[in-house]
């Protein structure tokens, strides 16, 4: 058989696991060539090209990145590009393609297996907010990350007696920093499945520190945004492919915390920092699994099909149950988050669901 695979839209640690683990068994395994794509399906569409093999793929398990590397051009932006990419098929002989993306490079996959292409899909991204899968390779990365950013702050914080906000990745959905935000201790993690109060953040503060605590960490998401009428912040901007270009929520949410408490306040963006270096275990390990499957899924004919992590198992998903929603925060870490928020008058008993009993003192 003969597979190409590509990697596209952003990079995050674990994509070389994946074509490291896809390589080593279609060749070794299963007596398959395959062909990785330059700079995902603009490769295809120019017929930038190379055989990889077991020699080609030594050495690239620890790093990040990818050695293909990545774009976010895709055919359906193109007049001829589905006449592109089937005269790559028909050049390399190819049975299959293996895409490795996001949420956004799911949805052109599943797209072509719509217009009778042989595609299987494998998720990718460190925001962690592709549907049927527990976890995409990139995240927990990421997640590390940004805990020992958080880690580090804590210091400078307390040594200031300042309030430090951290920014950081997610788009629209706020995996990353609930998880960053518990696993470092942050004071208050905000979210975009919960728009915030900056009224009530702010008082949250200012009662934790007239309790003797003199410096806050506060982690926010890129896409948090705020309760409708509380608070004013600039429309983002649009990038050639339709996508929201988000970031400086963190600034914003700095300068009014200083400006309605008086308390000095600074802001750290992690930004790309977060998509850089090399994958933590987990995530290699995840990589691997996913690129093995994926040949799997190919040798089968399972078109149409993504790879997934499911209760520890990876399965095959129709990539069009996949795509179009995205997996949001469960309501257990949401909960979670708001137990460790400060407690202000009137919370006695934060995160519980509204017809929870209140507990009864002794």
């Amino acid at each position: 058989m003969r597979i190409g695979i590509l990697t596209g839209g952003g990079d995050c640690p674990g994509l070389n696991a994946v074509i490291r683990g896809a390589t080593r068994a279609a060749e070794v395994t299963y007596d398959s060539t395959v062909i990785g794509f330059r700079n995902a399906w603009r490769g295809v569409m120019d017929n930038d090209y190379e055989i990889l093999d077991v020699d080609r793929c030594r050495g690239i398990l620890p790093l990040g990145g990818t050695i293909l590397g990545t774009s976010r051009d895709q055919p359906f932006a193109h007049e001829d590009g589905l006449k592109r990419v089937r005269k790559a098929y028909d050049r390399h002989g190819l049975d299959a393609i293996i895409g490795i993306g996001g949420e956004g490079s799911m949805g052109v996959v599943n797209r072509l297996h719509e217009n009778g292409f042989p595609v299987i899909g494998v998720p990718k991204t460190i925001d962690n907010d592709i549907s049927l899968t527990e976890m995409t390779f990139g995240f927990q990365t990421a997640v590390q990350i940004c805990t020992d950013a958080i880690d580090r702050l804590h210091t400078t914080a307390e040594s200031h007696h300042r309030v430090l906000v951290v920014e950081v990745m997610g788009r629209h959905v706020g995996h990353i920093a609930i998880w960053s935000g518990l696993a470092g201790g942050a004071a208050i993690t905000l979210v975009p499945e919960e728009p915030f109060d900056i009224d009530e953040v702010c008082e949250r503060i200012v009662h934790r520190h007239k309790k003797g605590r003199f410096a806050t960490i506060v982690v926010v998401a890129e896409g948090a945004l705020p309760k409708a009428g509380t608070m004013e912040i600039p429309a983002p901007e649009i990038d050639k492919y339709g996508h929201q270009i988000l970031g400086g929520i963190g600034s914003i949410l700095a300068r009014e915390i200083q400006g309605r408490t008086g308390i000095e306040s600074r802001m750290t963006a992690l930004g790309h920092i977060q998509r850089g270096g090399s994958p933590v275990a987990f995530d290699r390990v995840l990589g691997t699994r996913f690129g093995v499957a994926a040949v799997e899924a190919a040798l089968d004919g399972a078109w149409g099909q993504m790879v997934a992590l499911q209760r520890g198992r990876i399965e095959r998903v129709a990539l069009a149950d996949a795509v179009g929603t995205l997996k949001t925060v469960e309501p257990d870490l949401l909960r979670l988050n708001a137990m460790f928020q400060p407690r202000i008058p009137g919370d006695e008993h934060p995160g519980l669901p509204a017809d929870t009993p209140t507990p009864v003192e002794h």
